[in-house]
């Protein structure tokens, strides 16, 4: 019977071994399959994600880039240029707690292709009234190319003479009243559409991370959003170069004779073709959002994932629920007290959030630094937002060639300094307390060297009746009175034109009118004006010619550029350097359960208190440095056409420093606070679990994760902190 039953066992064996091995086989077949379309699948999601932020990023800056643009295209003041760079900012505030709530239960990577859309709908709005407007650009000129052999007189010494002139803009007024030209609010379709942008980037960051975080190999995720994090630094790079390349165009490219324009790139009236980027901006964003259409709401979870502790409660629950099929009535006793858990969900949280808020609260680390960091961002995002302007005004550079300074030198070196903070504390294995005084150092050097920047400006351009007189000294406090004088007291001149001309005696004129020139030839750039009664007056007694454009500023701003560019680039590096370091201090010193909370609230806090307000009031700042107002054809004031230069470098780098010391004072009040906490035998310290507060236990098994956290933290506006 023994024999017998080994050899029975023997056949059944011999029998089923060939089954058994086929079954293994496809088993290790399907586990292999599984493996491939895992590791596949979420590497197309990391391409696609990472060209999604790629596309914002370059979107986001490229509105940077066209400020000044947008502006003079317009008619608006820097503060209206300020509200509409702040409309994305409450766009993304209008939906960020819907779309981090709900976005989380639904289809992922289809809500981002959606917000995808909307953002590339967004993009495309702010270039349509470009098309909508219904007529061209028209800037202040004085109207010599109707025939270039007919010689028309600027002074209008005889009423008889000429279009445009004050007199018929004020008899056409009387007769037909000014109607309200049509693009004169048409920057609501800019803000809109900006709005818009805010609305649909919303998703990208929250849904985005965490799908990488959910399905790819926990090894690999820190170094997945480290790439997704770099691509985002990339964007803005081409997004000013791609507003260089547009501001070297002219706005109505392709629809008129540029050879009759009598305005260059330098002229403060040029308009770029600020439309063509939003275009290329916007089918970006559409070609982006593609992919994630075709991806699934679900992956494959990694092996390692699976059998993890890390695992989540609710995959959990479905695996122990698939085991128990049979047992329907002990499920549905579970699903009803599941139900009832709901009902009380609610309840709970807001019977917990007031406790969490006020313990948040009562911590003196996060609140201090919570309070440095809103104070810091209302600087660098002000000084970020009208830097371009700042440039072209103060060194008299185009706007082509400030876009392509600060996206090819600026951003770099933004990035550098990113990378230096981390690397930095991740050699020498810098604590809590070390962070704090990384990120006091930077930010103390990086405004130490902004200091200097007071002394690296140019001097005003001399205009006559704005920054100088006539008679070559300088003018009386009202401005406008300063325009007119005994050498043009025969001309009937508008005080409210500008069209500059530049005279033989280096000194720029509000117009050919104001100059007193009696005569002119030419066309376009090439027109001359002869017999101008007012240019040379305090040099010698005979007039002079001039041509159109105004003169170029003195000879030593090239070099005060090129001073402000080097220190510049250091300032950039020097105050990125401490942002890693910072956004490790915040999540060291509060509890673990508390973290995302935090995270959330310090997010808040920056888009409301810096985001929105910090562009407004740095341009209502800025306007009360201008010196001379363009007008609207039908009246009311436009756009600044001339800036005092040292006011506008006092009030601009002033403003900057003082936000940024204030911060300053802050983080002295944060790096105080952990000194009286720590002991001198350990300075490395973590968060207590008790009170929320860094404490003196050693966290280095802790700590030793925070190359993960370097790379996967994100801080607002880093890819424009310049």
């Amino acid at each position: 019977m023994e024999i017998s039953s080994k050899e029975n066992t023997h056949f059944f064996s011999n029998n089923t071994i060939l089954p058994v091995d086929r079954s293994s086989f496809k088993s290790e077949s399907s586990a292999s399959k599984e493996k491939q379309s895992c590791c596949g699948g979420i590497k197309i999601f990391l391409g696609a994600l990472s060209f999604v932020y790629f596309a914002k990023a370059l979107s986001g800056s490229y509105l940077k880039s066209t400020i000044t643009q947008i502006e003079r295209r317009f008619d608006i003041p820097s503060s209206l240029v300020g509200v509409i760079d702040g409309s994305f900012e409450i766009g993304n505030l209008l939906i960020i707690i819907l779309v981090s709530y709900f976005g989380a239960k639904l289809h992922r990577p289809r809500i981002i292709g959606a917000g995808c859309l909307i953002m590339s709908a967004g993009t495309f709005l702010i270039a349509m009234p470009q098309f909508f407007m219904g007529r061209r650009y028209r800037y202040e000129s004085f109207p010599s190319t109707i025939n270039s052999t007919v010689s028309l007189s600027p002074c209008l010494q005889d009423k008889s003479q000429t279009p445009l002139s004050a007199l018929e803009k004020s008899q056409a007024k009387i007769n037909a009243g000014c109607e309200k030209e049509a693009g004169s609010s048409m920057w609501i379709y800019v803000l809109l559409g900006n709005l818009l942008r805010g609305i649909g980037e919303t998703p990208i960051q929250p849904l985005g991370i965490t799908y990488i975080d959910d399905y790819a190999v926990e090894e690999n995720a820190a170094l997945y959003i480290g790439c997704v994090q770099t691509v985002a630094i990339i964007g803005p790079i081409f997004g000013f170069l791609l507003g260089s390349l547009c501001a070297k165009l002219y706005v109505d490219i392709g629809f008129v004779d540029l050879d009759s324009l009598t305005i260059s790139p330098k002229d403060v009236q040029w308009v770029g073709a600020w439309w063509l980027g939003y275009l290329i901006a916007g089918l970006i964003s559409i070609l982006a959002g593609i992919p994630f259409w075709f991806l699934p709401k679900h992956l494959p979870k990694p092996e390692s994932r699976k059998d993890s502790s890390s695992s989540s409660e609710h995959s959990k629950f479905i695996t122990e629920d698939s085991k128990d099929q049979g047992t329907s009535s002990w499920q549905q006793a579970k699903l009803a007290e599941m139900a009832k858990g709901k009902s009380l969900e609610f309840s709970s949280w807001l019977l917990n959030f007031l406790p969490s808020l006020k313990n948040l609260f009562g911590n003196p680390v996060y609140i201090l630094y919570l309070c440095a960091s809103i104070i810091q961002f209302n600087s660098l995002i002000g000084m970020v937002t009208y830097k371009p302007k700042y440039i072209e005004q103060q060194y008299g550079q185009t706007s082509s060639k400030t876009n392509f300074v600060i996206g090819l030198i600026n951003i770099p070196a933004v990035a550098f300094g990113i990378f230096s903070g981390g690397l930095i504390m991740k050699k020498f294995g810098v604590g809590v307390l070390g962070a704090a005084k990384l990120s006091l150092g930077s930010s103390f050097f990086g405004y130490l060297l902004l200091l200097s920047l007071f002394a690296m400006g140019c001097g005003n351009s001399e205009v006559a009746g704005l920054t100088v007189s006539y008679q070559g000294t300088k003018p009386m406090a009202d401005h406008e009175q300063d325009l007119f004088s005994e050498c043009n007291s025969g001309c009937s001149c508008s005080r409210h034109e500008w069209d500059p001309i530049c005279g033989e005696d280096g000194v720029t004129y509000v117009s050919p009118c104001l100059a007193g020139c009696q005569a002119s030839s030419g066309a376009g750039k090439n027109t001359v004006f002869f017999n101008c009664s007012c240019v040379g007056t305090f040099e010698s007694s005979q007039s002079s010619s001039a041509v159109v454009g105004p003169c170029q500023k003195g000879n030593e701003c090239p070099k005060m550029f090129l001073h402000f560019l080097v220190i510049s680039v250091i300032t950039s590096y020097t105050l990125s350097v401490g942002g890693t370091p910072g956004y490790i201090l915040l999540l060291r010193c509060i509890k673990p359960h508390l973290k995302s909370f935090a995270l959330g609230i310090y997010t808040l806090a920056i888009r409301v208190l810096a985001g929105i307000p910090a562009p407004v009031y740095f341009g209502v700042a800025i306007d009360t440095t201008c010196l001379k107002w363009g007008s609207k054809r039908c009246g009311g004031r436009g756009a600044c056409r001339l800036y005092d230069s040292s006011a506008l470098r006092y009030v601009y780098l002033g403003l900057t420093l003082v936000l940024g010391t204030v911060s300053i004072f802050f983080s002295v009040a944060v790096l105080w606070v952990l000194r009286k906490r720590s002991s001198p035998q350990d300075e490395t310290l973590s968060a207590n679990g008790e009170r929320g507060t860094c404490g003196t236990k050693s966290r280095k098994d802790n700590f030793a994760n925070s190359d993960q956290l370097i790379q996967s933290t994100y801080w607002p506006e880093k890819e424009t902190r310049l």
